[in-house]
This record gives C-alpha cells, sequence and structure tokens, in this order.
C-alpha cells in the first residue's frame, strides 16, 4: 500500500444507520488523514462559495397561503373476504403456489374446507382541495372509489361528511362536497403553460401525515400511462407518496395546474417517478359532474402509437409528428370516416397531434356526437376526412354485446409462449406471455407483459390448452399470472 493511503489526522465521518443498525440515529467512524491533504476547514470556503446566478423558489408564500384549501380525506366501506382476494394483510392467504386455488374444489368427509366469507371494514385516505369556498372538493376516483362514508377534515381540525357528487374513472377525478361556508380555495391556472425544469410544488397527507409539503420539478409533460389514454400526465420528481393522491400540484405562482395521482414504483414508495393529472382535464369533468352527476367521453375507434424518425422516414414525413393508426375499430366513427390502418392522423379541427397521446386527450375533451375534421397522411400525400364522433359507454356496450369468436377468443388475450432467455430472465420453467389484451381480460385487469401460468389450478404452456380450459369452463376462470416479482390470480368473468 502506498504512503498517500494513510492518514494522520483524525477526521469525523458520520453515517445514518437506520435500518442497517437496526436503529435510528448517527453513528461517527475516526479515519486518519494525510498531511499533505487539505483540511475540511480549508475546502469549506469554495465548497459553500454561493453562485450569483442560481437561485431557489422560496415556496413558503404558497405554503401558508394556500396550505389551510388542502383537506385530507378518509374513507371507509365493506369488503367481502374470501380465497378469492386478498386477506386483511394485503396477501393471498395461501401464499403464491401456482396450485392454491386447486384446495378449493376439494370438500367432504375429511376434506379441506374454507372457512365461510365475511364482510370486513376497509378504510383509506388520500389527499383533496377546495375549490369554491362553498366547500366543492376534487380528488381522486380512485380515493373514494366503493366508500360508504367519506369525511373531510380541514387543517383546523373540523371535520365533515362528504357527499359524493360524482366521479369518472376514466380520467381518476372525483368531485365531492361538503357543507360549509367561506371556506379557503385554491387558485386554478393553466398546465399548458408549465415548462419542463419548472419547479412545482405538491401538498397532501402521505402515509396520513397531514399538510405535508414537498417539492420538485416538471419531468416531462405528456406522459401516456397504461389504461390512462385519456390523460396526457404531468411527469414530476416531486416525492409523492401513498395518502398524496387527489392532493394540488402547484407551480410557483401558487396556481393549481394537476392534481397527484399516481406514482412509478417497484418498492410502492415514491421512487423519483409521480404522475399527476392536468388540472384542466380535472375542471373539465368537474363541470360535467356539476351538471349531470356523470362524464361523457368522446370516441373515435382507432389504436393508435407513435412515431419515430425510422418510420416517419418510411412515410415521408418530413418530422416524426402525429399518431400513426395501428388498427381501426368495426362500425366505429372511424371505420365510417375511412381512416385505414397507417394512416397518421396530423390534426384534428386545426389542433395539431405532435405525439400520439394528443390525439386521445384531445378527442376526450370533445362531445359525443360532434363533426370533426382530420387531416391525415396516406401514402406520402395529405388526405383530409369527417367524422362524427361517439359516446365512448355506448360503444363499449355495443362492442360487449358482439358474439365471442370461436377457439377461446372470448378472453380478449393474444398469447405467445416464452423464449427461452425469458424463462432464465424470469425462473419459471414455462408460461404464457401475454403481448396484447381485450374484452373480458382486459375488464379484469390483465395486462401486456403478463405471464400466463394457469387457467383454473391447470398449468398452460400453450394457446391451445388455454382454449381448452376455457371450454371447460363456465362463466368465468381464474388466471394465475406473473406480474414482476409476483403471482396473483385474476378472476375473469367471461360472459
Amino acid at each position: 500500500m502506498s504512503q498517500s493511503a494513510f492518514f494522520s489526522k483524525p477526521v469525523l465521518l458520520a453515517l445514518l444507520a437506520g435500518g442497517l443498525l437496526g436503529g435510528g440515529g448517527i453513528y461517527a467512524f475516526e479515519m486518519e488523514r494525510h498531511p499533505s491533504a487539505p483540511s475540511v476547514a480549508a475546502a469549506e470556503p469554495a465548497m459553500r462559495a454561493p453562485n450569483p446566478g442560481v437561485s431557489l423558489p422560496d415556496f413558503t408564500r404558497i405554503a401558508g397561503k394556500y396550505g389551510a384549501a388542502v383537506v385530507n380525506i378518509s374513507v371507509s366501506g365493506m369488503s367481502r373476504a374470501s380465497l378469492d382476494a386478498p386477506n386483511e394483510d394485503g396477501d393471498n392467504p395461501f401464499g403464491d403456489d401456482p396450485f392454491s386455488q386447486f384446495f378449493k374444489h376439494f370438500g367432504g368427509q375429511g376434506g379441506f374446507r374454507l372457512p365461510p366469507p365475511r364482510d370486513l371494514i376497509v378504510r383509506g385516505e388520500g389527499s383533496g382541495f377546495i375549490i369554491s369556498p362553498d366547500g366543492l372538493i376534487l380528488t381522486n376516483a380512485h380515493v373514494i372509489d366503493g366508500a360508504r362514508e367519506v369525511v373531510v377534515k380541514l387543517t383546523d381540525r373540523r371535520e365533515f361528511q362528504a357527499r359524493v357528487l360524482g366521479a369518472d374513472p376514466k380520467t381518476d377525478v372525483a368531485l365531492i362536497r361538503i357543507n360549509a361556508k367561506n371556506l379557503p380555495a385554491v387558485p386554478i391556472g393553466n398546465p399548458a403553460n408549465l415548462q419542463v425544469g419548472e419547479w412545482v410544488l405538491a401538498i397532501g397527507s402521505p402515509y396520513g401525515f397531514e399538510n405535508s409539503v414537498t417539492a420538485g420539478i416538471v419531468s416531462a409533460k405528456g406522459r401516456a400511462l397504461p389504461d390512462d389514454a385519456y390523460v396526457p400526465f404531468i411527469q414530476t420528481d416531486v416525492a409523492v407518496n401513498p395518502g398524496n393522491s387527489g392532493g394540488p400540484l402547484f407551480n410557483t405562482r401558487g396556481e393549481v395546474v394537476g392534481i397527484n395521482s399516481q406514482i412509478y414504483s417497484r418498492s410502492g414508495g415514491y421512487q423519483g417517478l409521480s404522475f399527476a393529472i392536468p388540472v384542466d382535464v380535472a375542471m373539465h369533468v368537474k363541470d360535467q359532474l356539476l351538471k349531470t352527476g356523470h362524464v361523457t367521453h368522446a370516441f373515435l375507434g382507432v389504436a393508435v402509437q407513435g412515431i419515430d424518425q425510422t418510420l416517419a422516414d418510411s412515410f415521408g414525413l418530413a418530422r416524426p409528428e402525429g399518431a400513426l393508426v395501428s388498427e381501426v375499430e368495426k362500425g366505429s366513427p372511424a371505420d365510417k370516416a375511412g381512416l385505414q390502418p397507417g394512416d397518421v392522423i396530423r390534426s384534428v379541427n386545426g389542433r395539431p397531434i405532435v405525439a400520439s397521446i394528443d390525439l386521445p386527450s384531445l378527442i376526450g375533451e370533445l362531445a359525443p356526437g360532434q363533426a370533426v375534421t382530420l387531416d391525415v397522411w396516406r401514402n406520402k400525400r395529405p388526405v383530409q376526412l369527417n367524422a362524427r364522433l361517439a359516446d365512448l359507454k355506448e360503444a363499449r356496450a355495443a362492442s360487449d354485446e358482439t358474439p365471442a369468436r370461436p377457439d377461446g377468443a372470448k378472453l380478449g388475450l393474444a398469447l405467445r409462449p416464452l423464449q427461452p432467455q425469458e424463462k432464465a430472465q424470469a425462473g419459471l420453467d414455462g408460461g404464457l406471455v401475454v403481448e396484447d389484451v381485450g374484452g373480458a381480460a382486459a375488464r379484469a385487469g390483465i395486462e401486456p407483459g403478463d405471464v400466463i401460468l394457469a387457467v383454473n389450478g391447470t398449468r398452460v404452456l400453450d394457446a391451445a390448452q388455454v382454449r381448452a380450459a376455457v371450454a371447460r369452463a363456465g362463466t368465468s376462470v381464474a388466471l394465475l399470472i406473473q406480474r414482476g416479482d409476483s403471482r396473483i390470480f385474476v378472476p375473469v368473468r367471461l360472459g
């Protein structure tokens, strides 16, 4: 070892032991420093020298002025507990044994019997914010979903029973009201004016810690998330955790620009990726809920994907912009208008489509029955088409009434076997990867990328086995799937 590796003067280093050593606290360790090494004290002035061109925002005014308009929401409801549902700890009572459901079918003398289902009280918490002094509050639809009782707590410790005026699961926005007057309310901003890199502030109740303030920057705009095509999410690096859902996202002017809704996490906690619903989307939903108690969404009837430079070159586009049509639903407004797979939708009523997410979010702002003009790029030249939008709910109801295709297609799954490298990576000896999903499976929550391991307790290695198992089933099947590192049973109702 060289001489420079040794130290002569003690330097104090601190490590936060936390969970590693089984308790919180600061633990000090001594090391020796070489005489020629610069001292910490000598280095401090250079390290602490301020940069005159950089100033950080002061959020104390926003927190002090509008924190009182952010509320804690507590909900309670009833849930029926059985073998098919997680237990009170959130775990399946039989773990993740792929054949656990098989034991449900044993009974009789000396056989295994399940305890009868029982009703459990389920409680949850979230956040919300007051948008009018007479008690209107915006929050997430998933915060109040299934709730029998909704209690709103203000920062002055007053509590009110809230009435749910309506919710829209499609955008994850809900509107509730409490019977109170002269309440503090937040100002509403324009998310279109947000810039990537701009500072933003979140206030909410993470893990029940009321009126907690966190800050960060806008990481991206117009993010598309699975099953949320109607919402162009604002991505931030603001620390958001369970309980923050439904709380406001402020800009530096103290205006609400979004509703904190989701996080991307492998642990269940914040990992640097937070997503907020743009507040203009929420206010559009609010207006409909106030007027009619429900929300309608327009429907065009296409599946689209983004365009990269390679696709743009192959289609003869000057820039990789627009929404590439990959599928047209038969009988839909898009089908009647003459849209075809391979078309690139570049604008709707003159409003440009830059990214593919722009199309569903723009269509979602329009009303069913409204006529639209579509500027389309087809065969390397522009084409203009006219369509009349349908109602999404009515279109989906009609689609559900369409007879299922033969060969087990009523599940709505496109499957392929796992490749050898995928088996090794996932630690599986077999299974079927979901490449596309629709119909009954989509309604049950099956997602592309899930791996189907068993159907009704029978392991499956190819699509033929899945079809056979579905053919033997009655009105529902239980699919054992691998999703990430977890195995879960998903019940799918077939008819």
